[in-house]
């Protein structure tokens, strides 16, 4: 079983990568390259899910009662993931935009 640091680690881990791929699908798609920013956009995806089970696992913890000490890098992980979570989802809004604009 990992420790209550080790799991905010992997929120930021993961977190960090989902927002890196959907960066990227940006970029791709801003060079026309719309299936690779359709698969860039998956990956961001694949690893925004893994960071949500590893909080979905905490918040089961805290409902199960054991207590979550909250930390600022606990409050930090949950910033990163979410600014990860809304940067996917603006880039599928991009993505989309720019299928729309290109010729």
């Amino acid at each position: 079983m990992q420790t209550q640091e080790q799991t905010i680690f992997q929120l930021i881990l993961h977190g960090g990568n989902g927002r890196s791929y959907a960066m990227e699908a940006i970029a791709a798609a801003k060079q026309g390259e719309f299936a690779e920013a359709h698969r860039l956009l998956e990956r961001a995806g694949a690893e925004l899910q893994a960071a949500h089970e590893l909080q979905t696992a905490l918040l089961q913890q805290e409902a199960g009662g054991q207590s979550t000490v909250v930390t600022l890098l606990m409050v930090h992980a949950q910033d990163h993931l979410m600014t990860a979570m809304t940067v996917k989802e603006l880039a599928s809004e991009f993505i989309e935009l720019y299928e729309r604009i290109t010729p």
